[in-house]
């Protein structure tokens, strides 16, 4: 099979079918479903590479869904606004651009039909949600070529072998191939490449049988109460979109990333960049940042000459980026590397390290001091104000103050019947309100709070074993917790009511 010169790493680009390039196709289809933007993106850069080599224009299908899970004014409206971005970016010679929203009495078949006239097919590899299963099930029915293409990290994400149980272990990899062979980058711009001027034209047969109003949706002038989603989670004054991720990146470089390595973590702070909604839906790369950041630490791109695992000092830089970069690449690919490796299971509890499964079942009749049902997590409607606040806060902004994430994850389990309702309280709740949701590391925060990538932690105790406990007692020590409760718990005027558990 003819392929193109390509600058992409193989690692990088798996191919689905055993369909053939068709040299009468109209044009090269890019499928965006989830690197959803116009730089540092090796899927588009593939697609690019394919219209050269075959001298056909680039056709740009950005779809939204409306029978996804969870789907909701939040996600929708978080979508929308990268589409607007998108639909500038790829206003370029040789370019379509073709945004489109599903809405109710539309057929099936739109993504068929666009693949039929196509020479060659480029999609997005995400290991996570249903993105796999949209494109492998695609992939199935359409005869022409199609390739999936990862632009999730700084590594490629199916590079490594084998699951790594733990951070230390996967950092340890992590800096030994860094040592070997850096990472081949993404063009930064890599329309600019194309080298074909004339566009491809919509057919007339989809706009007859999908007419859109996704114009209108993008631009706001149609409210998103016309479409049958989940209205009750509200949009965000957060926006989505490649310009709002710059534009957080810009503000976390500039006034956040001195004090992260000191404060992250803690309790008494909120620390983070804000920009994990953006990687989530692809408005941004982890490759931008990383280049952004490395600019502003004016790195020389030397590294020390063996690989160590340790979490500080290894890059060279100041102590807030090393602590950056070591969420950016060692935990997010962590993250995504388990998804990968452990594709069928990474959502169920039989994931968990044996040691978690094992005291998580032998706790499992331990009696509960009292459980909640779904809906009463859902309202906030628990005995602890704090733990209240912090579900308001999700519901409110689609994120939790990290420190306090780890403890709404150990209390839900502490609150519920069994270690399994307890995942699936924390993956509904999690998944249906945080801007960040569905991703492999929102999977990985879930997870954590049940073993995953942790150690076990004695003394034994009921119902957590010696998976790691704690407490909204000791957090309220470590925290000043009134002004969050009051800010964020359904009830603001009640003082916090913190248990003795």
């Amino acid at each position: 099979m003819q392929h193109p010169k390509s600058v992409v790493p193989a690692q990088r680009i798996r191919q689905l079918n055993r369909g053939a390039i068709r040299h009468d196709g109209e044009w090269v289809l890019y499928w965006m479903t989830a690197h959803r933007r116009s730089t540092s993106n090796f899927a588009l850069q593939r697609a690019v590479e394919w219209a050269n080599e075959l001298a056909r224009p680039l056709f740009v299908f950005e779809p939204l869904r409306l029978s996804y899970p969870w789907a909701s004014d939040r996600l929708h409206r978080f979508i929308l606004d990268g589409m607007s971005d998108n639909r500038n970016a790829f206003r370029r010679p040789g370019v379509t651009y073709f945004p489109y929203v599903e809405t109710p009495g539309h057929p099936d078949g739109l993504l068929d039909l666009l693949a039929s006239k196509s020479a060659a097919v480029v999609c997005d590899d995400f290991p996570a949600f249903i993105v796999n299963r949209i494109t492998e099930a695609a992939a199935a029915r359409v005869k022409v070529l199609i390739e999936a293409v990862d632009a999730n990290g700084i590594l490629p994400m199916r590079a490594p072998e084998q699951e790594f149980a733990t951070a230390v272990s996967f950092r340890r990899y992590l800096q030994r191939t860094l040592l070997e062979s850096f990472p081949i980058r993404p063009a930064a711009a890599p329309l600019r490449m194309l080298r074909q001027s004339a566009a491809a034209l919509v057919p007339a047969e989809v706009n007859r049988l999908w007419p859109s109003g996704t114009d209108e949706l993008i631009s706001g002038a149609q409210g998103l109460h016309t479409l049958p989603i989940d209205h009750r989670v509200h949009t965000l004054e957060t926006r989505g979109g490649s310009r709002a991720a710059h534009a957080v990146l810009r503000r976390f470089l500039k006034t956040g990333l001195s004090r992260y390595a000191d404060e992250h973590n803690a309790a008494e702070s909120d620390v983070t960049s804000r920009l994990s909604p953006y990687l989530h839906f692809g408005h941004i790369g982890s490759w931008e940042i990383f280049e952004a950041l490395m600019k502003g630490e004016s790195w020389l791109g030397v590294l020390p000459p063996r690989a160590t695992g340790a979490r500080q000092g290894w890059w060279g830089v100041s102590p807030g980026a090393e602590a950056f970069l070591d969420q950016l690449i060692t935990w997010r690919e962590l993250g995504f590397n388990t998804c990968v490796r452990r594709a069928a299971d990474y959502d169920r509890f039989e994931s968990l390290p044996a040691w978690a499964q094992a005291t998580l079942r032998r706790h499992v009749t331990d009696r509960r001091p009292i459980t909640y049902s779904l809906e009463q997590f859902e309202e906030a409607a628990t005995h602890d104000s704090l733990w209240n606040a912090a579900q308001g806060q999700l519901i409110a902004e689609g994120r939790i103050h990290n420190y306090l994430r780890m403890l709404w994850g150990k209390k839900i389990l502490e609150w519920t019947p069994s270690p399994h309702d307890a995942l699936a309280v924390m993956i509904e709740l999690n998944n249906k309100y945080a801007a960040d949701g569905r991703d492999p590391n929102s999977y990985s925060g879930i997870f954590w709070t049940l073993g995953r990538y942790d150690r076990p932690w004695p003394p034994e105790r009921p119902i957590f074993g010696t998976v790691r406990y704690m407490s909204s007692k000791n957090t309220a020590r470590k925290m000043p917790v009134k002004e969050y409760v009051r800010r964020y718990a359904p009830d603001r005027h009640r003082e916090p009511t913190i248990p003795d558990y």
